[in-house]
């Protein structure tokens, strides 16, 4: 499978040449207890979930703020944006604070939940909503 070298800033990471991603399994993985519940903080008017969060900023057009690259920088590293963000780092695996023993070493998603969930906000913009 071919891959490419992404690079945001300070980041880099490889990703796989066809990471498409399902926004459809992404918009499920927002609302998820056990996967990424990004609603517990977020909100989007592209996802139908009651309580959305209002700690983190809405995602609701994110499409039209950042590319695909940059929503994935942010989801898998937040704090080399922001070092004080409370955020997981859902790809990142070291230099984390108080992780049970049993999810040590482990990331939060796989690759392909990074993917789904970037091509989720990816298409928040006006007008693309549901």
């Amino acid at each position: 499978m071919a891959s490419k070298l992404v690079a945001v800033g300070v980041i880099a990471w490889t990703i796989s040449a066809n990471a498409e991603g399902d926004a459809a399994v992404g918009a499920e993985v927002f609302v998820s207890r056990s996967l990424g519940h990004c609603v517990l903080c977020h909100r989007s008017d592209g996802v139908d979930a009651p309580f959305q969060g209002n700690l983190g900023p809405d995602l609701s057009r994110v499409g039209e703020r950042l590319d695909a690259d940059q929503i994935r920088a942010r989801i898998v590293d937040p704090q080399r944006f922001n070092p004080n963000s409370i955020m997981p780092a859902y790809r990142r695996t070291s230099g984390l604070n108080d992780v049970d023993p049993a999810f040590a070493g482990k990331p939060i998603l796989s690759t392909t939940h990074v993917d789904d969930l970037v091509a989720f906000l990816s298409r928040e913009r006006l007008g693309a909503l549901r």
